[in-house]
């Protein structure tokens, strides 16, 4: 036999799966501890807690409007009785719940039995028919991802988004008179402040958190093909209509009259499509800020002890801001998946939704890693001043722009030879450097009036930020 790693050593690659605690994924092994707050909403165990709470709200719901003949509000105590199932729902529910599912072969109907078990305890045995009383699983399913959905974006994600973009404006006001050589196609252009610079991307992720912040959660609780048969069927009497929309309304969900089996996630395709913008445009942050690192513009402040390179003692490499653009780009290419395949469901109902849906707390999770990543990296950066005075003092040429204008509104104020004023400025600067003594005398020979001559020889690459800093004022507006 070839004398090969696995020959050596034929057990170990197998030895790690009965070691308790091994993870499969990242997000559940080496970055668990920053997407923890996620799994109290998009985990396994958070959809079948949440599976639960709709079944035992149905049944109050039910109860409590009497849509039922023979039936009466269930009383304070028995109210809290069921709803402890949910308060109460823990790692032996779980397991509980894994028992029934191997015999159900089905995880909703499992939920039903589990919630069943405990009505005679409660004094309700007589009520267990109750239980997913005219539902579908996709009844059960579409609120409690809906429930889950909303609870991971607006307590966790969307808090740490904004904790960004906060620091991202602090930044921005804190170094909104900083002047800065701008770099349009990668080369020297007019100036800028980095204030402003970073004013822009809080602008632009602050717009589509506002957009996730305003997104509606849908709901339904209409049967096995959206038409209230088995309801009506079985209680002509009733609204149901009426019944489902007071009851999705009632989980802080927005009712859906119209579905099929499923209902539709076009809210769930239109959350993530903003989400994933958002993410692109933190992406172009994250690779901007490292690209100002590897000119100089900002230095990194060391962590004490941490290695910057295996061989290099020297470095202290941008990790955080790298970090981010590979779990953005994990992210995003779930979330256009989930945007894409959700959408679709053949005739009434396919289960591809059901598979796909499974993913969600994994896309959303490298969002909030990535997220996590870059609030730490801005937060260990110095602005290194004097690097960016020295790149504008070796760019004199980018005054070229101020110069040909105010030729251009001197020759329409009559003062004469102030004809192409582009060409000259090109022949003068394009593609060489130009320092101050040499701009300044080509300003000196053109001919100007007094005043505008004056104002041009006043005038540094430093200074030549038009509004900049008070732009970033646009950010409290």
């Amino acid at each position: 036999m070839a004398d090969t790693f696995a020959a050596r050593i034929p057990s170990g690659r197998l030895a790690l799966a009965a070691v308790g605690g091994v993870a499969l994924g990242p997000l559940d092994g080496r970055y668990s501890a920053a997407v923890a707050p996620l799994v109290d909403y998009l985990s396994e165990a958070a959809l079948n807690r949440d599976r639960v709470a709709v079944e035992v709200e149905w049944l109050i719901h039910l109860t409590g409007n009497r849509v039922l003949p023979g039936t009466e509000p269930l009383t304070s105590e028995q109210q809290a009785g069921l709803r402890s199932i949910v308060t109460e729902f823990d790692t032996d529910a779980v397991a509980e719940l894994g028992v029934i599912e191997k015999v159900t072969v089905h995880d909703v109907k499992a939920v039903e039995y589990f919630i069943g078990r405990r009505l005679p305890g409660l004094g309700i045995g007589h009520l267990t028919p109750l239980v997913h009383f005219g539902c579908t699983s996709e009844d059960i399913n579409n609120l409690s991802y809906a429930l889950g959905v909303q609870g991971a974006v607006r307590n966790v994600w969307l808090p740490a988004a904004r904790s960004l973009v906060a620091k991202i404006g602090e930044m921005a006001q804190a170094n909104r008179t900083i002047s800065m050589l701008s770099r349009t196609h990668g080369q020297p252009a007019t100036p800028t402040t980095l204030g402003k610079e970073l004013a822009v991307f809080a602008h632009r992720l602050g717009r589509q958190l506002d957009r996730i912040a305003a997104t509606e959660y849908l709901g339904k609780i209409n049967g096995a093909t959206g038409t209230y048969a088995a309801h009506y069927a079985a209680v002509p009497g009733a609204d149901w209509q009426d019944v489902a929309r007071a009851f999705v309304e009632g989980l802080g969900l927005t009712w859906n009259p119209l579905t099929t089996q499923i209902e539709s996630h076009d809210w769930q395709a239109e959350l993530y499509a903003d989400m994933a913008r958002f993410n692109r445009i933190l992406h172009n942050l994250a690779t901007d800020v490292w690209s100002y690192i590897s000119i100089g513009y900002f230095a990194q402040v060391p962590v004490e002890g941490a290695t910057g390179s295996s061989t290099m003692p020297h470095k202290v490499n941008p990790i955080r801001f790298e970090n981010a653009e590979a779990n953005l780009e994990i992210s995003n290419a779930l979330l256009d998946t989930l945007a894409a395949t959700l959408v679709t469901s053949r005739w009434q109902r396919d289960l591809t939704d059901s598979s796909s849906q499974r993913n969600i707390g994994v896309a959303i999770g490298h969002s909030l890693l990535a997220i996590n990543n870059v609030l730490g990296g801005l937060g260990r950066l110095d602005t290194a001043e004097k690097v960016l005075a020295g790149d504008l003092e070796q760019n004199w040429e980018v005054l070229g722009e101020a110069i040909q204008m105010v030729m251009r509104a001197e020759a329409v104020a009559g003062v004469p030879g102030m004809d192409n004023p582009y060409e000259r400025l090109k022949e003068l600067t394009r593609g060489q450097r130009v320092d101050a003594a040499r701009m300044q005398e080509f300003v000196s020979g053109l001919g100007l009036s007094p005043e505008a001559e004056q104002r041009l020889l006043a005038l540094t690459p430093a200074g030549y930020t038009g509004i900049a800093a008070q732009l970033v004022d646009h950010l409290g507006a």
